[in-house]
């Protein structure tokens, strides 16, 4: 590797996660070396045995087993320091990094989640992150511990005897150019594993989602080849990276096999010219192959090293090169709904077609306006450009005369209240979902939940307002999980209500109660409402019709119909043609078509 892709170099953007504990980190080298120290006190023992006890007669009963239990309660000791020091930097340096992934999500530009599906980036934070930080931690200290140990049995054997530890060190940088090698493949492979991990998680959470329709078009062969694929793929990786791992144990195995039949081979040389003592040579050749385990462990660590740091790495890119959301510093409490869009232009992509095209349009504090047009015109873009959820590509949207791009966005988004179709809400309490992201005040949710047409539901529930939802409110049905959302519209007061096809999917007792409540919650506020049922925008003080996302034309009702252009044209499609409930945006009073 170049010195740019060193193995340190790699880790030290981990440091402030896992290095923010000097004195955890000390403890546990301290450890490590106290433990390596211990190892060249085992053959000693048996030089001394061999030498003082079986050919001297010199040796005390009672130093063998002393020595012993001194030796290896040290070791015992100084491993359990280690583990305990080395766990709390684990979970440590886990929960920071974590955090600052998860903070990062929460503001990051919404082209990741265009780029990046769910289970990847939940894969990322949750499990290969605790995964890596497990592998990369254990194997350091398995690293150091493993280093010093062969420093410290190195430095034995040059005690014992130089000449012949000259040769089992000639083995070491063949044993670092295997390593380096089969490291560099292990990395590579490790990066295409993760690859192929996240398209078959992501197949899976497709079929989770999507469980009704796979089953309706009887999908599920063609979706349990699609796994299969994948889940081939991901084996043949796993194999590979196996077979990568598992060659670095038997090849320095018999590097340090050739350097052991050296050593006796020359040992025998020495003891017939009495070089060497018994006990010293039965010393050295216990040192030696107490050596081959710290080699052994250290080419083995470079695989969980490896998987580690890619593991983390991929944390490392969400929170360094995942851009947040840009903002300006413009901030007022309340604002007074006023936008204009100046010839703005949305485009996904270098060479695509404009979604929204060289738009300008003016809208006056308290005015509601309907956005009409058929599927694919640009209406949900054109609203979700208010609260920053798409960038306009040119062009300019003030409110307030500010610049969207210059006003803090979590005062921006302060100024909107947004019912959609495709409603979400948290696995979490009634009345959590309806006051998100405000103080909760529990007459207050009550009193919006009533307005929802949802009072009875709630008051019949045996934990009322603390009910838990489930995963996205799934435990109500599809209109009592709309008149949810426009509790929490109704919760939040803001100044600027933004109505995508809000009450779609109620039923028409519900749609006459909830029009009832959105009436009220309508006055003095701007109001976008886009629909495709158009009788229910009739009454709105403009009503704007898109096509190919242009704004083709704009009046009231009677004003488009006597134009007899687009809006017209829709409406005798028969969009608007059928009888509904008293539209939430008629006057107090008016009653069906």
């Amino acid at each position: 590797m170049t010195p740019r892709g060193s193995l340190f170099a790699r880790m030290r953007p981990l440091w402030p996660y896992f290095g923010a504990y000097p004195g955890t980190w000390l403890m546990v080298v301290l450890a490590a070396i106290v433990g390596a120290a211990t190892e060249p006190m085992i053959p000693e023992l048996f030089k001394l045995l061999l030498d003082l006890g079986f050919q001297k007669h010199v040796l005390e009963l009672w130093t063998v087993p002393v020595v012993l239990l001194s030796v290896f309660g040290v070791r015992g000791l100084a491993g359990y320091v280690a583990q305990i020091g080395l766990s709390r930097i684990t979970n440590q340096g886990l929960m920071t990094m974590r955090r600052a992934m998860f903070n990062q999500l929460l503001v990051a530009h919404m082209q990741l989640f265009a780029n990046q599906t769910s289970s990847a980036l939940s894969n990322s934070i949750v499990y290969e992150t605790q995964n890596g930080a497990s592998m990369l931690v254990n194997s350091l200290l398995s690293l150091t511990r493993n280093a010093l140990t062969l420093v410290a049995l190195t430095g034995y054997l040059f005690y014992l005897n130089w000449k012949l530890t000259l040769i089992v060190i000639a083995v070491f940088p063949a044993v670092a150019w295997v390593m380096r090698v089969l490291t560099a493949r292990l990395h590579k492979l490790t990066k295409a594993n993760q690859d192929a991990t996240d398209s078959l998680a992501y197949v899976v959470e497709e079929n989770v989602l999507a469980h009704r329709d796979i089953r309706l078009y009887a999908a599920q062969q063609t979706q349990a080849a699609r796994f299969e694929h994948l889940g081939d793929s991901l084996r043949h990786l796993a194999m590979k990276s196996t077979v990568a791992g598992a060659a670095m144990t038997p090849m320095t195995q018999m590097l340090a096999a050739m350097a052991l039949s050296a050593v006796i081979s020359v040992a025998l040389v020495q003891s017939a010219t009495s070089d060497t003592s018994v006990g010293g040579f039965v010393a050295f050749v216990t040192a030696m192959l107490m050596i081959i385990a710290p080699i052994r462990q250290l080419s083995e660590v470079s695989s969980p090293i490896t998987r580690g740091l890619a593991a983390l790495e991929r944390g490392l890119a969400l929170i360094q090169d995942v851009p947040a959301e840009t903002q300006g510093t413009f901030s007022t409490p309340r604002s007074s709904g006023e936008i204009v869009f100046k010839d703005v232009v949305v485009q996904y992509g270098a060479e695509g077609t404009p979604v929204i095209d060289t738009l300008s349009l003016s809208i006056h504090g308290g005015e509601t306006i309907a956005i009409v047009g058929a599927s694919g015109a640009g209406k949900s873009t054109l609203v979700n450009l208010l609260p920053r959820f798409v960038d306009i590509r040119s062009g300019q949207i003030l409110l307030d005369g500010h610049d969207l791009r210059d006003w803090n966005l979590q005062s921006l988004r302060a100024q909107f209240a947004f019912v959609s179709q495709h409603v979400i809400m948290l696995n979490d309490t009634m009345a959590a979902n309806v006051a998100l992201g405000m103080e909760l005040q529990r007459d207050k949710v009550m009193d919006c939940l009533r307005a929802a047409n949802l009072g009875a539901l709630v008051e019949g529930l045996p934990h009322g307002l603390d009910t838990l939802v489930g995963h996205n409110a799934m435990q109500l049905s599809g209109g009592q999980r709309q008149r949810l959302a426009i509790a929490r519209a109704l919760y939040k007061d803001a100044p600027i209500l933004i109505l995508d096809e809000a009450t779609s999917a109620l039923d028409t007792e519900s749609e006459r109660a909830v029009q009832d409540a959105l009436q009220g919650l309508m006055r003095n506020r701007t109001t976008l409402v886009i629909a495709h049922r158009l009788s229910t925008v009739m009454h709105a003080t403009r009503i704007v019709a898109m096509d190919a996302g242009r704004i083709v034309e704009t009046g009231s009702h009677q004003e488009l119909i006597a134009l007899n252009g687009h809006y017209a044209r829709l409406y005798q499609l028969g969009l608007g043609a059928v009888p509904t409930p008293p539209s939430p945006l008629a006057p107090p009073g008016e009653g069906e078509l």
